[in-house]
């Protein structure tokens, strides 16, 4: 079992860049597929960014060419690097860690980000 903390939210105004961890423990990560979602209040969990364990990265229409998503497998982190915010991309953002060969998932707790003048 792998257990997801992730860190790096914050404040940030619109053009500003925030860069999210997804620091995990209990397992190594290059047994999972990892990937980040957000929930903005009133709304629905949605996909972000996902990369597997081969490197295949995935994202949402409205992260690409602002988010890069990365994984460091020897420091058990995973990235996101968020530039060029907008209000819009104001959410709670949450790691996911899919298991390889299973149909075990595993969430963090989330980190809130806030894009704001």
């Amino acid at each position: 079992q792998v257990q997801l903390v992730e860190s790096g939210g914050g404040l940030a105004k619109p053009g500003g860049s925030l860069r999210l961890s997804c620091t995990t423990t209990g397992n190594t990560l290059n047994h999972y597929s990892m990937a980040w979602y957000r929930q903005a209040p009133g709304k629905e969990r949605e996909f972000v960014a996902s990369i597997s364990v081969t490197g295949a990265i995935i994202y949402v229409d409205a992260a690409k060419g602002r988010f890069t998503i990365s994984r460091d497998n020897a420091k058990n982190i995973v990235y996101l690097q968020m530039d060029n915010l907008k209000p819009e991309d104001s959410a709670v953002y949450f790691c996911n860690a899919d298991e390889l060969f299973t149909d075990n998932y595993y969430w963090g707790k989330g980190t809130l980000v806030t894009v704001s003048t």
